[in-house]
This record gives C-alpha cells, structure tokens and sequence, in this order.
C-alpha cells in the first residue's frame, strides 16, 4: 500500500552507543475506518488527493497535527468547508472513539509529561527545532528530494545489497548541534534529578526526541523528506527505518542484515545472500523495510549516537492480518514457493512419464 492510503505513525530515535532516543508510543496515527460514523456522516472511503488540508499545527491537540491534516483528506465533502476548529473536533472524536480508554489516560499522563518538560527545559539550540533544509542536508540530498524522481534519488544513493539503501543525508554541523542539544538536555535531567522515559527497557540511556519539543520538526522531517523517498524506491508498501549516524569517534557498532521476513519466519536462517554487514559513516544514512531483519553488534570503544526515525503503517500492519502469500518479500517464503512448484513440476513430468510408458506401441 502506498503512504498515501492512509496516515503513518512516526517514530524518531537517537542514540548513544548501542542505544537509541525514540519518539515513544504516544501520538499514534489511526488509518482512517470507512465506515465511522459521527454526527450521522462516514468518512470517505478513498482519500480526496486534490483536497489540501489545513495545518493543524498551532492548535492544542491531544494527538499530533499531522494526523489531523492526514485524516482530512477522508472527511466527507460536507466537511471539507467547514472551519477548522469543527474538522478538528470532528476528527479527534473519531480518532478518540478508537483508542481503547486505558490507552486515553495513558496518552494523557505522556501529555503532562511532556508538558512539564517544555515548560523547564531551556533549549540550548532553539534554531534546530525547526526545519532548515540549507543548514540541515548536504546539497545532494536537498537536490534530490526537489526533483523529487526516481532517477534523482538513485543518483545519490547506493543499494550495496538489496533493499538497503545508503546516502549522505545530514551536514556535518548539524550532526554536531542535535548531539549538543541532546547532551544539554541529558545535562538538564541529571542536574534537575528529572525522571525520563527512556527509549525502552533495553536502553538505559538516551531520550525521546519528542519529549523535549522536537516533534513538528521530526514529523516535518518524515513528510517532506523520508516518505518521498520510500516512494521513490517503493518501499513505502511497508514499514520503514531511517538509521543515520551523528557521531563521535567510535569503533564496532556495525549493522547487520539478515534477509526480509514475514512475522511466521522471522526466526529462521539466513540465505548467503542475505547476510549483509554495514559500518556506520557519520552524516550518512541507510534506509530498508521494518521486516528486513537486523541488529547492531557492540561499540567496542568510543561513543556511537545514531538518529532512527520508524514509519509505521497501520494499513500494513491491518492486511497482514488477511494476506496468506508473503513470498514478495518474504524469503523464507519465496523458498517455500519455489520448492512447492518444483514439487508439482516433478509431478506433473512423473505422471507424463507414467503415461506415455502405458500407452501402447
């Protein structure tokens, strides 16, 4: 399914050594039902590609306002005129509607807490909180998304093994201004004896990007520069990670790669061709599917801090619930496929064999 068949939730991280700072659970994206039903209208089944939505991002919303200007283009077209305090009200009711009450009070508390943050955290780099394209990305990339091709985007990257993508993403100070804002912000916890949510229990270091006033620029980030991206290298029919290192000087690290897999194969072994490691350079990004299965091996010495950013599609997540054949991108399954047409082939010629054997001279 193409991004654009509905919202995607977007989660950012950056982390130190083998840790990562993500953007956390809260605010998640709700693909938008078609047969809602609120005030007696039902969302539209198909979104409206030529309806420009409003930007919600001036308003106090209990989810974030990319959401609501994703789920515009599904209201019915009797709302699409009306203000947009009243498309506001109107979608978070459905959106509401939706999320179970545990999970409501549960993204309440996360409000208050990021609330507390913002309100006393003094930002060190007020600048970088807001997306500057010229001072964030190196000319190539910024070139690239402009154009906005298929033919551009492959003249910046290189695919080393395939469905890994690689590219220069990120000028060399900007690296050096977001791992300064995060260590100011790491300072500001300790001195304050603040208790924050790590990334998740397996991180005891690191902070969610979010948390701390980063997110309209994050979540400009996904929409402007990552999803035409995915786009252009199609992999936006599924769940996609943005791995980019800032820094420092470090050694070890290494990702790894071991073949996409579907959720029934996701422990099985790895084809050859499949095994793929990558060393992380500073500035650059690598860009592959969430079901493309990987890890990080230890940062033998130094300090190694990446920025993640995940998009998560629930419309893919909703059809692998109701699709059977995964052998697309599935390894494990494309195996299986395979050998079961061999398996009928060798039938098929077996019982030919059988055949023209008894008939007669």
């Amino acid at each position: 399914m193409p991004l654009e068949a509905g919202p995607v939730d977007r989660t950012t991280v950056v982390g130190g050594g083998n840790t990562v700072f993500p953007r956390g659970e809260h605010g998640k994206i709700v693909d938008a039902p078609a047969t809602i039903l609120t005030s007696q209208q039902r969302l539209r089944l198909n979104p409206n590609k030529d309806h420009k939505p409003d930007s919600y991002e001036d308003l106090q919303l209990d989810f974030s306002p990319v959401i609501f200007s994703s789920l515009e283009r599904y209201l019915p077209p009797s709302m699409l005129s009306v203000d947009r305090d009243d498309k506001a009200k109107f979608m978070r009711e459905i959106l509401l509607k939706y999320l179970p009450h545990g999970e409501q009070n549960r993204a309440q508390r996360h409000r208050d807490y990021k609330h507390k943050i913002i309100s006393n955290y003094q930002p060190l780099h007020r600048d970088i909180y807001t997306i500057l394209p010229s001072s964030f990305f190196v000319p190539s990339f910024l070139k690239a998304i402009n154009e906005n091709t298929e033919e551009s985007f492959r003249s910046i990257m290189s695919e080393p093994t395939p469905g890994i993508f690689t590219f220069e993403m990120f000028q060399p100070r900007f690296c050096e201004l977001i791992l300064s804002e995060v260590e100011n912000f790491e300072k500001w916890v300790n001195e304050v004896k603040f208790r924050i949510m790590r990334p998740n229990i397996m991180n005891k270091y690191g902070a969610v990007l979010d948390d701390f006033g980063f997110e309209a620029m994050l979540d400009k980030l996904m929409e402007g520069f990552i999803r035409p991206i995915s786009k252009g290298f199609h992999v936006d029919d599924s769940e996609v990670t943005l791995n980019v290192c800032l820094g420092k000087q470090f050694s070890g690290g290494e990702l790894f790669f071991r073949g996409t897999r579907c959720d029934r194969h996701v422990n099985s072994g790895s084809q050859s061709e499949e095994i793929f490691d990558y060393v992380h350079v500073p500035g650059r990004a690598v860009l592959h599917r969430g079901c493309h299965r990987h890890g990080a091996r230890s940062t033998t010495a130094g300090h190694r801090i990446n920025l993640l950013l995940w998009c998560r599609s629930s419309i893919f997540r909703e059809m692998k619930k109701y699709q059977k054949d995964f052998s697309s991108w599935c390894g494990e399954c494309l195996c299986e496929k395979k050998e079961r047409q061999h398996q009928t082939i060798a039938v098929t010629k077996s019982e030919l064999l059988r055949k023209e054997d008894e008939s007669p001279v």
